[in-house]
């Protein structure tokens, strides 16, 4: 029985170890044997939210079909935190050196760049650190604004979150695609993203100003993206003019509503083309009248 074993830090993010675990879990109920093991340098590791956890300082036997995982912690940079000794990392090193798979979440690749795993490979991290871990590493190959990386048995992925689709990602390498996709539906995500997916989706770049009334229209776009939607309608969910919205939605996000629309559509295409889906099935399921404006758009991206 495979082993999945997380090395957890003190301050570590409850998400980044929750998911992965769950993901883990998960597939071991649906017949696919993990054993889950915690281990740490002290039996009590204190969360970022405050919740104590406990992990055993004695470190499993470990064999090549054993994967190691290190979630990430609190760590506005990465040089202030993630009190990791140095018998700990020569484990991270030893287990890849043997054979075996090494994976972090967020903060935590910096724990495998300590570990001399990320030379010359490249890996990734949640984008308020990549600039940080590429300074730190810089043999290192740092791929900046994807979910998750995969070289050479050593998989890093960006934060929180998406230490879920690495995992999905790791049952689909060993179990198959899917065998990720029923962890996925029992647990209630609503898309298997790939890893070179953008860390942030087009409905969070955007929002980042103070206008209700945008917010309001964006809320309404995001619901029902694949729609057809009257300028009239987005105006009187905003509570203004078209003419007021129009300005207000451009100012703030630099975009038209039209536009936030298309970006949204052309978004969703993509990940739908990326899990195998033919462009044209992609534009009907998305909202376009046929696939000629989606390849259009997304030319204009730099799409494949």
């Amino acid at each position: 029985m495979p082993r999945v074993v997380f090395l957890l830090v003190p301050q570590l993010h409850l998400l980044d170890l929750a998911g992965p675990a769950q993901v883990f879990s998960t597939a071991a109920g649906l017949g696919h044997d993990y054993q889950l093991c915690y281990v740490a340098e002290q039996e009590e590791v204190p969360s970022a939210q405050g919740l104590p956890l406990r992990a055993s300082t004695r470190w499993p036997e470990l064999s090549v079909e054993d994967l190691l995982m290190v979630p990430g912690w609190r760590a506005p940079v990465l040089s202030a935190g993630g009190p990791i000794g140095a018998a700990a990392l020569a484990r991270l090193a030893a287990h890849h050196r043997a054979g075996g798979t090494v994976a972090s979440i967020c903060a935590g690749a910096d724990a495998l760049g300590r570990a001399g795993l990320l030379d010359g490979r490249r890996c990734t991290t949640h984008h308020d650190l990549q600039e940080e871990l590429a300074g730190r590493y810089p043999r290192a190959h740092v791929a900046r604004d994807v979910l998750y990386v995969a070289d050479d048995r050593v998989v890093t992925s960006a934060g929180i979150a998406s230490g879920i689709d690495l995992a999905l990602h790791l049952v689909a390498v060993r179990h198959g695609p899917a065998a990720a996709a029923r962890v996925a539906r029992q647990m209630v995500v609503y898309a298997r993203r790939n890893g070179e997916e953008r860390q942030a989706s087009a409905m969070l770049r955007h929002r980042a100003h103070l206008s209700d009334a945008v917010h309001r229209v964006q809320d309404l776009i995001d619901a029902r993206f694949a729609e057809r939607l009257q300028l009239a309608d987005l105006a009187a969910a905003g509570g203004v003019s078209e003419r007021t919205l129009t300005r207000r939605f451009t100012e703030v996000t630099g975009l038209t509503p039209l536009r936030y629309q298309q970006l949204l559509r052309v978004e969703r295409a993509e990940h739908l083309i990326g899990q195998g889906s033919t462009v044209e099935a992609a534009a009907r399921a998305t909202g376009f009248q046929d696939a000629r404006m989606l390849r259009r758009l997304r030319a204009r991206t730099g799409a494949p």
